[in-house]
């Protein structure tokens, strides 16, 4: 299967995992999809990620999170920057989701982030996902 937007296809798969309860998701993996797991499991939103060496593709495993009588820790996640429209931001025009409640995942020069670490390093970049 080849998909055009991997990190699209990797939000869908979260999304879809976590409005049907699931403990876990799978997909094929790559470096910024790794980087993007790694992000929103320091946020919090995930308890955490695996990269397993799989034939023909490695496989990147995401342990999603739930609180008390399955409350869901992912509310909801939006891709914002897509291929064929790209979203960048300065420094200082860093979006806050929700007002500080939820978190961009920011691609900078620096590597990729979360926009408070963003904002905290003085680096702009490319807005990639808004998660709360």
């Amino acid at each position: 299967m080849n998909v055009t937007d991997p990190i699209a296809d990797m939000l869908t798969r979260i999304r879809n995992a976590n409005s049907a309860g699931k403990a876990t998701v799978s997909m094929p993996s790559t470096k910024v999809l790794v980087e993007v797991a790694r992000v929103i499991s320091e946020e919090g939103y995930v308890e955490g990620y695996v990269v397993e060496d799989t034939k023909p593709q490695k496989t990147l495993t995401l342990t999603l999170k739930y609180g008390q009588r399955r409350a869901k820790a992912i509310k909801g996640i939006r891709r914002i920057s897509k291929p064929g429209l790209r979203i960048y931001s300065a420094a200082e025009d860093l979006p806050r989701v929700l007002g500080g409640l939820g978190t961009a995942v920011i691609s900078t020069s620096k590597g990729m982030m979360c926009d408070r670490d963003a904002r905290k390093k003085g680096v702009g970049g490319e807005v990639i996902a808004y998660i709360w």
